[in-house]
């Protein structure tokens, strides 16, 4: 008979984007016997990162635990987009069930296949959270047959089939086991206790050999990496000398100097962990993800982890636009390269790769994983370039594949015709089409990531800001040759000289197309200054002046009326890159630029570019 930890429970939380999973463990924390009353809990408390806080999502996996009833529940809440799925697929290797959270409305989307689909090929017990059933729109029947129908579509294992449902609004703290809303009670207790119930307990076997391996990485500057994870055997102590079986093979002996348990929202330093635990070790320098901790007499790794490779790829260059320096802390190469670095010790699904002293192929999970690089170094006082993004090409059996995304695009009826075209132009394949009622229409498509590239700004001006778009990487297919996909279908208006952009030579410019700068905009030659209305590039004197004269003009009372011009965020501003082109990134500013400057050279470099296609 195998000997359980019944006082212990390891459960991941998992949803697609803005279903609830972060508000719902906040009510777990708030509503267990795990702070004490004087803990001022702030919205979304699992979301500490900044970035987290602005977006209302969850970028890097966190972990907690609750007690309740003399249990502890150590509880993972995941990030639900695709980009940061590496968090998601390591985090389920440590844990024994799921709590599954879909919006009562939304019902199942993108993520949530994929987070689910991570899940049951690890065979986790489930448990189904319908959130937001105090929604008015809320269908919680509906909601419950299509995550069957999910289940049944994935594969699930007749055991995972017969999961528990419980309805909760997490936002108001309520929840029941009744789809009726005017059932819900003011308590999280049948979560808590349909975990406790439904989820396995872990084995306890802390009398044979150690067995921690490392699912999450931490770094802190007292005490450099930290490696997070769970202790599937045996018992570990502060002090112990251990050994390390590294990806390569080789091993490494070290001793535990620090230990960490979590509880609540702190880390809290312990002096032994054993089976079933989820805890932090630090004492090793260059611990890595999927590493096994052992002790030295008894060296059995565990199977390494799988982290899904990366689709996109940008090059990050030094600074060199005129601007260069002006703005930003850390400028140089040596700075962008250690930061870089930095991050590759806590971010397993990044790559970086040196092109040369002053230029780097940083390669990840899509275009969110990359601006939120990017955004966050910015804030950090970083300034850089980067070029346009690229989807990776694999050779898979000597064919040359490209990653493929599915597309759910929930929209107005009458701007169903006009999304089907431009899918089918960037060479998406249609998979389904419903009609969901009140007039909306459900569309699912196969297209390539390239085909994505660029697209979410023409998505919104098409549905007029009513569509909403999900995608989440599907799989590799060979690449489809001879097509010209993603990318914008219009030129960029440039700046033919530098100065302060002034009201009158907008005025004149805006007839052209869109600005992108406000009056009084420092620019220069070379910058792109708005988009042509156009699919050509045209370059525009976007700082001429008025000329004073004393002699009265017939039109003086005219004045020319100025667009409000639009100006990017930095994944809009990622989007309307071309291949010719960078984006320059500072602490204060966003800036486009063609790489090459001058107008003349770049004339030549383009007419180069033709009679080489020629």
């Amino acid at each position: 008979m195998t000997k359980l930890r019944e006082d212990i429970r390891n459960v991941a939380i998992i949803a697609h984007v803005d279903h609830g999973k972060t508000t719902l463990v906040d009510e777990l924390l708030k509503q267990s016997d795990t702070l004490d009353a004087r803990t001022n809990l702030q919205e979304r408390a699992m979301d500490s990162n900044a970035l987290e806080q602005e977006r209302g999502i969850t970028i890097l996996a966190k972990n907690t635990a609750v007690e309740y009833k003399n249990n502890r529940i150590n509880i993972l809440d995941t990030p639900g987009h695709a980009d940061f799925g590496g968090e998601v697929e390591r985090i389920m290797k440590m844990v024994d069930g799921v709590v599954l959270v879909v919006d009562a409305y939304e019902g199942t989307m993108p993520q949530t296949r994929f987070v689910l689909k991570k899940a049951l090929e690890q065979r986790l017990t489930p448990i189904v959270v319908v959130n937001k059933i105090d929604k008015p729109s809320a269908r919680p029947e509906e909601v419950v047959d299509e995550v069957l129908d999910l289940f049944i579509e994935l594969g699930a294992e007749e055991d995972q089939l017969e999961f528990p449902v419980v309805y909760t609004s997490a936002i108001n703290g309520t929840s029941s086991l009744s789809e009726d809303p005017a059932n819900q009670e003011h308590t999280m207790n049948y979560v808590l206790d349909t975990i406790l119930e439904h989820i396995p307990a872990p084995v306890d076997n802390e009398d044979e050999p150690l067995q921690f391996q490392v699912s999450l990485l931490d770094y802190n500057d007292y005490v450099g990496r930290i490696g997070i994870g769970r202790v599937f055997r045996g018992k570990i102590k502060v002090g112990d000398n251990v050994v390390l079986s590294k990806l390569d093979g080789t091993t490494k002996n070290f001793r535990v100097t620090k230990l960490f348990g979590f509880f609540g929202l702190e880390r809290q330093e312990i002096q032994e962990a054993k089976a079933g635990d989820l805890i932090a070790v630090s004492g090793m320098e260059d611990i890595f993800v999927g590493e096994t901790v052992t002790p030295a007499d008894v060296v059995e790794p565990l199977p390494l982890l799988h982290i899904d490779e990366p689709t996109l790829q940008m090059t990050f260059i030094v600074n060199n636009s005129p601007f260069a320096g002006r703005e930003g802390k850390f400028v140089t190469a040596r700075k962008l390269e250690e930061r870089l670095n930095a991050e590759l010790q806590t971010d397993v699904s990044l790559r970086v790769e040196a092109l040369g002293p002053d230029r780097w192929i940083v390669s990840g999970r899509g275009e969110l994983h990359l601006s939120i690089l990017i955004e966050t170094m910015r804030r950090e006082g970083y300034e850089l370039q980067v070029s346009r993004p690229e989807v990776i090409i694999k050779n898979i059996d000597g064919v040359d594949c490209e990653p493929f995304e599915r597309v759910q695009i929930d929209t107005p009826e009458e701007y169903q015709g006009s999304i089907i075209q431009a899918l089918s132009e960037r060479k998406g394949d249609m998979l389904d089409m419903s009609n969901e009622g009140n007039g909306q229409t459900r569309l699912v498509f196969l297209v390539p990531a390239r085909g994505l590239l660029g697209f979410t700004t023409e998505f919104m001006s098409m549905t007029r800001g009513y569509g909403i778009m999900n995608h989440t990487f599907e799989k590799y297919l060979p690449v489809i040759k001879g097509a010209n996909i993603g990318g914008r279908s219009r030129g960029a208006l440039v700046s033919v000289d530098a100065g302060a952009a002034t009201a009158y030579a907008m005025g004149y410019v805006q007839e052209r197309g869109l600005l992108f700068v406000n009056p009084g905009t420092e620019v220069y030659e070379g910058m792109i200054v708005g988009q042509n209305s156009r699919e050509n590039d045209i370059t525009v004197n976007i700082t001429k002046a008025k000329q004073q004269t004393n002699v009265r003009s017939s039109n003086k009372d005219s004045t020319s009326v100025l667009n409000t011009p639009k100006i990017l965020t930095l994944e809009e501003s990622l989007e309307f890159l071309n291949d010719d082109e960078y984006m320059e990134v500072t602490p204060a500013s966003i800036r486009l630029r063609k790489q090459e400057l001058n107008k003349g050279l770049r004339e030549k470099a383009a007419k180069k570019r033709k009679t080489a296609e020629e």
